[in-house]
């Protein structure tokens, strides 16, 4: 009796696992890294033919034994493809940080769409036979284009690929649009836009135009109903510290029209263009503006700027680059109103003024709050003055420090600045950066909180910031409350 329970017990303890049937046991396979998967066929003769048939394929160099092999990566994956042959694929993801063969991915693609597949996400650095200084980009499968199951699709490739379809392009299922390091010229832009019926979210990072198209014949359009998430940044050679892009830009020549009217997020990377045609963007929460000036650019620059800002008017939440500063410059005078705008962030650089400001602060009524990215700032013979610049002036341009009514009539409730501290020149003082916090408190009248996040190792810099703020004859709000944080513990 007593041997008998103990070879229930002995029964019991058997992999029941194994006794799954096929189709859960592939469910599960499919949420593990295909190299893993893989691994299991060395479990028993049970779990052997059952890579055939798991949907989700996610190939990762870096869990190689010695990812520096690629051609083992490679192989691998040529070899799974032809075990699965024409099975139901869901997923094929490839991420790569080692330099691959780049021709051979782009031929596993056509295989992987004849299988119905919803989501491809290809991550590919820098790979062989493809040159980086070269002008030419190889062109991705024509098949792409045209795939009914299509839901997500990621195409990265370091050094480009080009975009190039003769026919028609029908991707009537396509949700996301995720491409960087691509080329394409506008009238094929448009031709694959215009296949996009249903896109909910659309990446475009590193977009170089093919400048083949003659100028003139150059118009864009983003008009896709469905559209939520935009993030847009073109593919430019200058210098990150110049001031603008220095010979002419083929976006000079390009027409924009974006007409959205469901896009809640916009991140807009890119020189100014030579004419928005259109700019409508209703449903608008949170915008993201990095704005650059070419070199050609004058006159245009206040007509195309001020219609590319109006078109954004009703977002809530705004981030303005350093660089957006400048560009907003020209157009100070025709600034729209923002009367939905509660939350504004401002990217600062010591080399770039803040005489942009007044002017969008004074049309923002109902701001709740100004987040400042640094506190730096280039003094110009405005600042000081009453209607040209927000910051407490400097006596070296012989300007009184008059209280700036763009802050003193601000309906902002809280400031809060990172990076305060930070200095990136010799010539940079941290006393500046504290005049500029003791402006804010003395002359905006409905602050009720400030926030400082000190970037400092020192406790001595801490409460030396303390103690200046508490020794203020007079402030313009009475119930602000000011919080200095650190990383220093139990200091903040």
């Amino acid at each position: 009796m007593k041997s008998k329970n103990k070879k229930k017990v002995v029964d019991g303890s058997r992999d029941l696992i194994s006794g799954l049937p096929d189709a859960m046991l592939c469910h599960i396979l499919s949420f593990l890294p295909t190299k893993e998967a893989a691994s299991t066929t060395a479990l028993a003769k049970r779990w052997r033919p059952l890579l055939a048939f798991v949907p989700n394929l996610d190939f990762d160099d870096s869990i190689f034994p010695h990812p520096r092999e690629s051609e083992s990566v490679m192989a691998f994956v040529d070899n799974v493809l032809a075990l699965q042959e024409n099975a139901t694929l869901k997923r094929f993801h490839l991420k790569c940080k080692d330099v691959v063969d780049g021709y051979r991915v782009l031929d596993w693609l056509p295989k992987v769409l004849k299988r119905d597949v919803l989501d491809i996400d290809l991550h590919i650095p820098s790979p062989c036979g493809f040159c980086s200084k070269s002008s030419f980009y190889p062109p991705l499968p024509s098949e792409i284009f045209v795939s009914k199951t299509l839901v997500r699709l990621k195409i990265q490739f370091k050094n480009g690929v080009s975009i190039n379809v003769e026919g028609d392009v029908s991707l009537p299922n396509l949700k996301t649009l995720h491409l960087d390091s691509f080329k394409i010229d506008t009238r094929m832009f448009n031709k694959l836009l215009s296949g996009c019926h249903v896109l909910e979210e659309l990446v475009l990072v590193k977009l170089m135009w093919d400048e083949s198209v003659e100028p003139g014949t150059c118009f864009v359009t983003v008009s896709i109903p469905t559209l939520k998430r935009l993030l847009f940044s073109r593919f430019q050679y200058f210098d990150e510290d110049e001031d603008s892009v220095e010979a002419t830009d083929f976006n000079e020549s390009v027409s924009f029209s974006f007409h959205n009217s469901n896009l809640v997020y916009l991140k807009y990377s890119d020189t100014i263009a030579g004419r928005y045609q259109q700019v409508s963007f209703d449903s608008l929460v949170e915008a993201k503006l990095k704005l650059r000036k070419t070199s050609g650019q004058t006159e245009k620059d206040k007509v195309n700027v001020t219609k590319l800002l109006m078109g954004i008017c009703n977002v809530k939440i705004l981030y303005l680059s350093y660089f957006t500063l400048k560009v907003l410059g020209c157009c100070s005078e025709t600034m729209p109103i923002f009367e939905n705008l509660i939350q504004l962030t401002i990217k600062t650089a010591l080399d770039v003024g803040w005489e942009s400001l007044p002017p969008v602060l004074n049309n923002c009524p109902n701001l709740q709050t100004l987040v400042f990215d640094g506190l730096h700032h280039k003094y110009t013979v405005k600042c000081g003055d009453e209607e040209g610049c927000v910051c407490e002036g400097q006596d070296d341009f012989g300007v009184e420090e008059d209280i700036n009514t763009c802050l003193s009539s601000s309906p902002v409730k809280v400031i809060k600045i990172f990076n305060f501290g930070e200095i990136c020149y010799v010539e940079e003082d941290i006393d500046d950066q504290i005049k500029q916090v003791i402006q804010f408190l003395e002359t905006m009248p409905n602050l009720e909180q400030v926030i400082v996040y000190y970037n400092t190792p020192n406790d001595e810099d801490v409460m030396e910031l303390c103690k200046q703020l508490q020794e203020l004859p007079k402030v313009g709000s009475a119930k602000c409350e000011v919080q200095i944080i650190s990383d220093i513990p139990n200091l903040s």
